[in-house]
């Protein structure tokens, strides 16, 4: 009898290592927790089937309402979609270099303000912000607009044919901005404020304060001439935010940081003691994801993706080189010693520079107001300081000095309406308006918001004993880093 020969059984592979790629996946499956179990398989299988049922759904519900996209439509939002995100990235800037050059013992503080105030920021701008500043309709006539909450997302089939903006774009982006006009009052009221009353004083910025007077240089009029901002129609130049972002920001930051009153130490009678910040290493990489984020601050401001976009983003990057290379041949001359952080405030301040020109500066201006701006950001810093105004991190400077600069900088160097290229005062005039009349609207009004938080909450500054401690401690219970002893005070 013969005794058939049962073919040897191959070993499974204990290790992923071993196995072949037919026998990989279901290895791998096997090793993760629960897929062994065949119920977990099945509805793991039907995560793929329910997504494709819930595409197909999108795409029916919208098919028979809008056209086939466009390729100008899906490179105008994808462009400031992108933009928009490089933007809110900026928040990551601002964080790094104020806590860098702020003390070790009020790090987390400000990291926290960073991270809030932009969750903020989005909140209150997509309740009633943006609806302000771009969608109600005008109680007064290119001066105010009210009424409403949200905005309406529908993308309707013109927008596509058109190649325009769809609606929730264009909120991301201009959130951004409005997030950015917060974080700089961080920057001045750094180290003394009460954590809650600058988030209640946020709120009422973005929902309300910067609209108004955003709105007054970004509605542009119809084909009839009609229904824009007041400073718009007056013909007043601020492309990308100078004055209408970074001025008002920091605005309403140094009325805070007036009423606060110095941090302890800052003033010995008409001495001024240098408080260094605690990790510069941090603020120098705050500085360059600035930069980086200024890409699509000023580029992204020209809302579509046109031949304009780079030349805009070269003149970003000129003005912001001159500004650095200034600001340390300056602080060379006036202190013996090139200063790092005089460098990252002038290179910031190159940027502020052009921000309100930058698409109708020549190449050669560009460079030439971030130089200009990186001369006055240095001796700015020593003004502020001699009126014994306590700005930890220069932000008045950067972003107030520079962005009056930067507004002034368009009646003289724009290239078809500017004084210095043969068109006349004018131009200037409008400029200096603008300057003057969101300047007093943004210290007026915080200066109100900030005077009703004090006396409802029993002043806007931590105690003696708290500031002395650290806010890491006294607002927050924690401290940035644990595993080393502090040696600031």
């Amino acid at each position: 009898m013969t005794i058939a020969t049962q073919a040897p059984r191959q070993r499974r592979p204990k290790r992923l290592s071993e196995a072949s790629l037919l026998e990989a996946p279901p290895l791998l499956l096997h090793r993760i927790r629960g897929m062994s179990n065949s119920r977990t398989l099945t509805w793991m299988a039907c995560v793929p089937l329910a997504l494709f049922g819930l595409g197909v759904f999108n795409l029916s519900a919208h098919a028979a309402d809008l056209p086939e996209l466009t390729p100008a439509f899906l490179a105008n939002n994808m462009f400031l979609f992108v933009c928009a995100v490089l933007v809110i990235f900026m928040n990551a800037g601002f964080a790094m270099v104020e806590a860098g050059m702020c003390r070790q013992k009020n790090a987390v503080n400000i990291l926290a303000k960073n991270l809030i105030v932009f969750a903020l920021a989005v909140t209150a701008y997509w309740f009633i912000g943006y609806k302000i500043m771009y969608n109600a309709d005008w109680v007064i006539p290119g001066v105010l607009k009210f009424g409403g909450v949200f905005f309406d997302p529908t993308v309707t089939p013109e927008m596509v044919t058109d190649g325009a903006l769809v609606p929730s774009i264009d909120f991301l982006f201009q959130a951004a901005f409005a997030g950015t006009a917060a974080t700089i009052v961080s920057g001045l009221v750094a180290e003394r404020i009460k954590f809650v009353e600058f988030v209640i004083f946020s709120l009422v910025l973005v929902g309300i304060l910067y609209p108004i007077s955003g709105s007054w240089q970004w509605n542009f009029p119809d084909d009839a001439g009609a229904g824009g901002g007041w400073l718009n129609s007056l013909g007043f130049i601020d492309f990308a935010g100078s004055t209408v972002v970074h001025s008002f920001g920091a605005w309403a930051g140094v009325v805070g940081a007036v009423l606060l009153g110095p941090r302890i130490g800052k003033f010995a009678g008409d001495k001024t003691q240098a408080i260094p910040g605690h990790n510069l290493s941090i603020a120098t990489l705050g500085c360059l994801i600035l930069w980086i984020g200024w890409y699509g601050f000023n580029p992204g401001s020209w809302l579509s993706m046109a031949p304009e976009v780079p030349y805009i983003a070269v003149t970003t990057t000129l003005g912001a080189a001159g500004g650095g290379i200034a600001s340390t041949i300056v602080s060379q001359f006036t202190s013996g010693k090139p200063d790092l952080t005089m460098t990252i405030n002038g290179i910031l301040a190159g940027l502020v520079g052009v921000t309100a020109g930058c698409d109708g500066f020549s190449m050669p201006a560009s460079w030439v107001v971030g130089f200009i701006a990186g001369v006055i950001v240095v001796f700015s810093v020593s003004f502020i300081d001699s009126l014994k105004i306590d700005d930890p991190v220069g932000a008045f400077s950067v972003h107030g000095t520079c962005g009056i600069w930067a507004t002034l900088a368009v009646g003289l160097f724009n290239t078809d309406k500017g004084l210095l290229t043969g068109n006349g005062f004018g131009q200037l005039g409008i400029q200096i308006l603008g300057v003057v009349a969101i300047g007093l609207f943004a210290i007026v009004s915080s200066w109100i918001v900030w005077s009703v938080l004090g006396a409802l909450s029993g002043g806007i500054r931590v105690t003696e004993a708290e500031e002395v401690e650290g806010l890491d401690i006294s607002e927050h219970g924690m401290e940035a880093y644990p595993d080393f002893a502090s040696t600031s005070s």
